[in-house]
C-alpha cells in the first residue's frame, strides 16, 4: 500500500499533524476529534490496493468500480456515506503540440478525503503544497481540498487554450501564406488540431454540469459556505469552455478556407493545362493538315512555304499565349 500512498496526513485547524501511518487509526482520530479530517492521496492502485482503502472509507461499490477503470467523464455522484468527483486535468505538450488527458477522482465523507489520480497530467503535490501554506482556507476541511484541486486544473485549462490559440494562429498564417505551403501536411496539422480541441472538450465540457451543481450549493459533504469559492471556479470553466468553442469554430472556418484554397488552385492547375494544350493542338494541327498526300503541296510548289507555315504556327500560339494571360489561365 505504501507504494501508491503517494501522501496521507490528518489536518486540524488548518495545519498538517502528525498521525498514526495505519489509515483505519488515523481516520478514527480525525473522527474523534470532530474539526479534524484525513487526506489521503494515491496514484493508480491496482484493485486488491484500493480494496483496502474502500473497506477503510465505506466507499460505495460503483464508485470504486469507476475509480479503478479511470475512464469516465467529469460527474458529481452523490451516495449515502461519500460524495464521488470526477475531474480530467489535460497536459500540453510542446515538443509534439499534443494534448493528453489523465483523471482525478475525489473522495469525500465524514471527516477524510481520497483522491486517486491516473496518468501524470494531475500532480497534487504542489495543490497540498499551497493549501497547506494557506491554513484558513484548510481548515474548511474536505470541502477546501475539493475547491483547490478543481481550482487548480480549471486554471490549467486557461494555459492550455492559451497554448493552442498559438498553434492555431500559426496555422491560419501558415494557410493563408502567399505560398500556400504543402497542402497535404497543411490538412493533416488542421485534422490533428481539430483533434487536441476535442480532446480537450471531452476533458471541460463536461464538467459544466458538476461546477454548476457545487455552485448551486446544498451538495452533501460540501460545506454550505463554499458556494462563492465554486462561482470563481465555475467562472473560469465557462470562460475556458467558450475559448474551447471559439478555437473549435475557427479551425473549422480555417480547414474550409484550406478546403476552398485547394479547389482554386485546381481550377488554376486546370487552366493552365486547358491553355497549353491549346496552344499545342494549333501547331499539331497544321502539322497534320500539312503533312497530307496531297498533289499541290506547298514545300514542293513554293519554296517559302514551310517558314511560311512555321510562323504562322508560331503566331498563332503566341497570339493565344497573350489571350490567355491576359485573362489569368497562365
Amino acid at each position: 500500500m505504501r507504494r501508491v500512498i503517494v501522501d496521507s496526513a490528518i489536518y486540524r485547524d488548518g495545519r498538517r499533524m502528525d498521525g498514526p501511518a495505519d489509515l483505519s487509526d488515523a481516520l478514527e482520530e480525525a473522527r474523534a476529534t470532530g474539526d479534524a479530517f484525513l487526506w489521503v492521496g494515491l496514484h493508480e492502485p491496482s484493485g486488491a490496493e484500493f480494496d483496502h482503502v474502500a473497506s477503510e472509507f465505506a466507499l460505495h461499490p460503483l464508485a470504486v468500480e469507476d475509480a479503478l477503470k479511470a475512464h469516465q467523464r467529469p460527474k458529481l455522484e452523490v451516495y449515502d456515506d461519500s460524495l464521488f468527483v470526477v475531474l480530467k486535468p489535460i497536459v500540453y505538450e510542446p515538443e509534439s503540440d499534443r494534448v493528453s488527458s489523465g483523471e482525478l477522482m475525489v473522495f469525500m465523507g465524514d471527516s477524510f478525503v481520497v483522491t486517486v489520480r491516473h496518468g501524470e497530467g494531475a500532480p497534487l503535490a504542489e495543490v497540498r503544497r499551497r493549501l497547506e501554506a494557506d491554513p484558513e482556507v484548510l481548515k474548511h476541511g474536505p470541502t477546501a481540498v475539493l475547491y483547490a484541486v478543481s481550482d487548480a486544473i480549471v486554471d490549467h485549462y486557461l494555459d492550455v487554450a492559451a497554448e493552442l490559440q498559438v498553434d492555431l494562429e500559426e496555422l491560419e498564417a501558415d494557410v493563408f501564406a502567399p505560398s500556400g505551403g504543402n497542402p497535404a501536411n497543411t490538412a493533416e496539422r488542421i485534422y490533428t488540431a481539430k483533434r487536441q480541441v476535442l480532446e480537450f472538450r471531452r476533458a471541460s465540457g463536461p464538467l459544466a454540469g458538476p461546477m454548476a451543481r457545487l455552485t448551486a450549493g446544498a451538495v452533501p459533504f460540501v460545506n454550505e459556505r463554499s458556494q462563492l469559492f465554486f462561482r470563481d471556479v465555475n467562472d473560469h470553466l465557462l470562460r475556458s469552455n467558450e475559448q474551447v468553442e471559439g478555437l473549435d469554430r475557427l479551425l473549422s472556418d480555417v480547414l474550409s478556407a484550406h478546403l476552398a484554397q485547394m479547389g482554386v488552385r485546381q481550377n488554376d492547375d486546370m487552366r493552365k493545362i486547358s491553355a497549353w494544350a491549346a496552344m499545342a493542338a494549333v501547331p499539331t494541327m497544321v502539322a497534320g493538315i500539312y503533312g497530307m498526300n496531297f498533289e499541290h503541296m506547298p514545300e514542293l510548289r513554293w519554296v517559302g512555304s514551310y517558314p511560311a507555315v512555321i510562323v504562322v504556327m508560331v503566331g498563332i500560339v503566341v497570339a493565344l499565349y497573350r489571350v490567355f494571360k491576359r485573362r489569368g489561365w497562365m
